[in-house]
């Protein structure tokens, strides 16, 4: 049975976007990262998402990344390989750009295709029986530079080089430690405390988990900042929800934000 990548309403506000090929620990096909491209270009759009959750299907993966068996067929020659990562490269591009937060509920297996999805969610949650590599030393093949730049944002060049060059899994701590994950839960908790996760996020304005999430994208850009991307920093103080927020906390009540 083919794989597919489906979403799933969780509550008001709140999405899980699912990978589901199980029986081959979530490995990714073409035809899913197109699926999971164009849903996250649909939840882009969505005004009232509030938080989105990243999981794979089943226990023992997160995901292990492209489906090594559409090697030959679709990625075996340069030609091929490029128009294969114009396809990877959307689906990433969509999870990193879209406005909404993205957190990963991260079970199992994260490895290869897996780990660059992960790394471009905003935070990471895993189990502690979790692991992550990318061994595609064994496979003759490297990771680009679009799937590569998350991943050293996150660790530095010293632990992406050591993830790279050795090829063997991390264990969650040693993910924790190195910053690849925010946070090590027990086994089976996973998807509660990216639950709890989201909704904490869903409970603030959620413009401004907007505007946070494209500041420090943006900050991970050495060039400076243009004067209208500054002005950008003071919009927040136009907002409902910024009239909304201060009367609430002066009136000692939770706020009610609309996302205007």
């Amino acid at each position: 049975m083919s794989g597919t990548v489906h979403l799933e309403t969780v509550e008001p506000g709140i999405v899980r976007v699912v990978i589901d090929q199980p029986e081959r620990l979530n490995a990714i096909n073409r035809a899913m990262w197109d699926r999971l491209g164009a849903i996250l270009s649909e939840l882009d759009r969505d005004e009232s998402l509030r938080c989105a959750i990243l999981a794979g299907r089943g226990e023992r993966a997160f995901s292990v990344g492209a489906d090594i068996t559409e090697f030959e067929a679709i990625r075996s020659t340069v030609d091929k390989a490029k128009a294969y990562a114009e396809r990877t490269h959307a689906a990433l591009g969509a999870l990193r750009g879209l406005r909404h937060p993205v957190v990963a509920a991260i079970e199992g297996l994260c490895v290869g295709g897996g780990l660059e999805l992960a790394c471009n969610a905003d935070l990471r949650i895993c189990g502690r029986s979790s692991r992550f590599g990318i061994p595609i030393k064994r496979l003759g093949l490297v990771v680009a530079y679009r799937e590569l730049a998350p991943l050293v944002q996150l660790v530095g060049k010293a632990n992406a080089l050591r993830i790279l060059l050795e090829g063997d899994l991390l264990d969650a701590e040693e993910a924790l430690r190195i910053g690849l994950v925010n946070r090590v839960v027990a086994d089976g908790r996973v998807m509660d405390e990216a639950l709890a996760t989201a909704r904490r996020i869903a409970e603030g304005a959620p413009l401004v988990a907007r505007w946070h999430k494209k500041f420090v994208n943006r900050l991970m850009d050495p060039r400076p900042l243009s004067p209208e991307e500054e002005d950008e920093s003071y919009l927040c103080f136009g907002t409902e929800d910024f009239r909304e927020g201060t009367r609430a906390f002066l009136e000692k009540r939770k706020p009610v934000f609309v996302g205007r």
